[in-house]
């Protein structure tokens, strides 16, 4: 079976709509033996989110909460231009940022631009994975993305709550199928996330391994599935 030592995209109280502390979902990540998490709280334009400010004065978490070490992200909004919802200033202080489609600040433009827009964030050097490419509600071309992941270095994930919640994230399963297969061909990257917006879900990432084990994805490719490879991947 695939073991995954760390869960880098989640959320806490300061996103607005999510319900525990960097300290709960830290120790949540101990009690079933993580080694690694990223806080990813939302940038601007998802409703109740943080101010800017917060992504400011990260310095003052520990590194490490109760044995696990800590990084710091964001989950950046992609907008209809085309660009990230959070300005240079404050990505530059973050260990890492993700990109993601999210219809609460993004209208769907059809495929090919949804794909334009998605690969232009994507560009920037900072943004290290895309969440949740999944959802047929915001539809994307799976071999465009690819190719510009490939190029780009940037990892697709797979989210394992869109697969909790399949009948909200339209032909899920079907596009993370197709997803894992291109980047089976293509040697892309994919990393394994739980997007966790409470303590008991950190680390939730059966249905995503049993769909990547299903199709026999290798683990080399699993950024999650090694401590350095993750973290250099992350980082650099």
């Amino acid at each position: 079976m695939i073991k995954l030592i760390g869960d880098m995209h989640m959320h806490t109280l300061a996103s607005g709509h999510a319900y525990g502390t960097i300290r709960e979902m830290a120790q949540a990540a101990a009690e079933i033996g993580l080694e690694i998490i990223g806080i990813t709280e939302h940038g601007p334009g998802i409703p109740g989110t943080v101010d800017p400010f917060y992504f400011g004065n990260l310095k003052v978490v520990p590194r490490v909460l109760y044995g696990v070490e800590v990084l710091h992200g964001c989950e950046v909004n992609v907008l209809n231009d085309g660009t990230l919802s959070l300005k240079d200033h404050f990505i530059r202080r973050l260990d890492y940022c993700s990109v993601g489609i999210h219809t609460l600040c993004y209208e769907n433009a059809g495929k090919e631009k949804n794909t334009e827009n998605l690969i232009s964030c994507m560009r920037h050097p900072r943004v290290k994975f895309v969440t949740h490419p999944d959802d047929d509600h915001t539809p994307l071309d799976y071999e465009r993305l690819t190719d510009a992941a490939k190029e780009t270095n940037t990892a697709l994930e797979i989210n394992n709550s869109s697969l909790v919640k399949k009948q909200f994230r339209l032909n899920c399963y079907e596009n993370y199928r197709t997803i894992l297969r291109l980047c089976r061909e293509k040697k892309v990257p994919v990393i394994v996330n739980s997007d966790a917006h409470d303590p008991s879900q950190v680390g939730e990432l059966d249905l995503a391994v049993q769909l990547l084990e299903s199709e026999g994805f290798p683990a080399d490719l699993i950024l999650n599935a090694d401590r350095e490879r993750l973290v250099r991947f992350l980082t650099e």
